[in-house]
């Protein structure tokens, strides 16, 4: 019988399976693009249409690490030992605590705070890190909100205050803000005003007609200007340049302007929510679109990062009531920023283990938080190794949701996407593992339900 000779390598390249995932979704930024046509070969992403130069990067960079898919203690496991350990940990604690949860589905979100639901523990989210004040902000004055697919169709007036979207969010202008033909704008860009207001000339200013630049942490001050002149109340010209470092006449215009808009939007960014004032500055803006409503159409909406991050707010919020910063140890959720948000939790010393899923709280959590996440047990849960992974009880490499995993994320503005991943990973998804750790953990709280049942009253007669 004739043997066939062994193929070469450029051979056996040929023969590599090449497939094209039409309509895949970037889960990079809050954009979360659903438009983009993946060119796989084998198990590497070659080419991504439509993406910009922040998805390009997700997409054509991403390897799979071929790491095993558990360690305990720094050492190669099997992932039902890593299972068990994981539950183990989390049942036995006292006061554990679950973070992170931006990058990874809503379904997997989802079974994160089912478990601490069940360990009586506090979730959180990495919004109390960026958008948390404007959390804050939308249970104390709401929120007059709208899809970006609105903003595409209907906005003839868009701002931007403290955010720079021509870098963070490269495909926000063109898709959805600025550049756009919408239904009732059939001339995309000349038939809107851009204002950009920030305390520097950023990228995103050069796309501006407005650029309004004023001093550092004056963002209060800026907003209750236009407030005033929202109402027609009269304001001393001198007092405004020196709070806002922006002439009176000027902001004048700028409000004049936002009246004549038939639809107005202020997207907001952490240069709003991370200076001085965070959540009275987001209550402000957040005001100032509530009255522009008696003279126009006006909206808002909050620029954010991570891909899945408003799924966490949202998940969070319909299991417990509150976006972020939830303690469940009483029985039922409690919400107080500040007192059950991981950073602090961790830098008072109070936590006494842990969960970290999709994010690297040691590469940049404050020294005193780091420091005591070090020195108690915890399961961290990422597709790479990072500082947080390094220095886990238990650390699992999992697959990467939206191009190895299924699943629904949330874009920015509160609409779910489906995802359809390019590829499989050798690689566990967090969902299968969050479910087995779950199954467990509720198997041990009943173990130790039964226990306590059974154990003899030390109390006298």
């Amino acid at each position: 019988m004739a043997v066939s000779p062994p193929l070469d390598s450029e051979q056996l390249d040929n023969q590599v399976e090449h497939k094209v995932v039409q309509d895949a979704t970037c889960t990079f930024c809050g954009c979360v693009c659903d438009d983009i046509d993946l060119h796989v070969e084998g198990d590497k992403i070659v080419d991504a249409k439509r993406a910009c130069v922040l998805g390009n990067s997700w997409f054509l960079n991403h390897e799979i690490d071929h790491r095993p898919s558990c360690h305990i203690d720094g050492k190669p496991a099997e992932v039902t030992q890593g299972v068990e350990r994981a539950a183990q940990i989390l049942a036995q604690s006292k006061y554990p605590l679950i973070y992170g949860l931006s990058d990874t589905t809503s379904e997997s979100q989802r079974v994160a705070v089912s478990i601490a639901d069940w360990i009586d523990g506090t979730v959180d989210t990495t919004t109390s890190v960026c958008h948390g004040p404007s959390g804050m902000a939308f249970q104390g004055v709401g929120e007059v909100t709208c899809s970006l697919g609105e903003v595409r169709n209907r906005a003839d007036m868009v701002i931007f205050w403290g955010s720079n979207p021509a870098e963070s969010h490269p495909r926000h202008f063109t898709k959805y803000s600025l550049m756009p033909k919408g239904m009732f704008l059939p001339n995309g860009r000349k038939d809107r005003t851009a204002v950009i207001v920030d305390v520097r000339k950023t990228k995103s200013a050069k796309a501006a007609d407005i650029f309004v630049q004023i001093k550092p942490r004056s963002d209060f001050e800026g907003l209750w200007t236009l407030r005033a002149l929202a109402q027609d109340i009269e304001l001393d010209a001198e007092q405004v340049l020196a709070d806002t470092g922006y002439p009176l006449d000027k902001w004048q215009d700028l409000m004049d302007r936002m009246k004549r808009a038939r639809f107005g939007v202020i997207f907001f960014g952490m240069g709003l929510t991370m200076t001085r004032g965070k959540h009275a500055n987001s209550e402000a803006l957040l005001a100032l679109t509530r009255d522009m409503n008696r003279h126009t159409r006006f909206v808002c909406k909050p620029n954010r990062g991570h891909g899945n991050v408003t799924g966490a707010d949202n998940v969070v919020a319909w299991r417990t009531g509150y976006p972020f910063g939830v303690n469940m140890s009483r029985g039922y959720p409690r919400f107080n920023p500040g007192e059950y948000t991981a950073s602090d939790v961790l830098a008072r010393g109070e936590a006494d283990a842990a969960m970290i899923i999709a994010s690297d709280p040691m590469g940049n959590f404050s020294q005193p938080a780091r420091e005591h996440l070090k020195s108690i047990p915890y399961i961290a849960f990422d597709p790479k190794e990072t500082p947080t992974t390094r220095h886990s009880a238990v650390a699992f490499t999992v697959a990467t949701y939206g191009i190895n995993v299924p699943g629904t994320v949330y874009r920015m503005d509160d609409v779910p996407i489906p995802l359809r991943p390019a590829f499989e990973s050798p690689h566990p998804s967090d969902l299968e593992l969050l479910t087995n750790i779950e199954t467990r953990v509720r198997e041990l709280k009943k173990q130790q339900a039964n226990c306590n049942k059974h154990r003899p009253s030390l109390r006298p007669a």
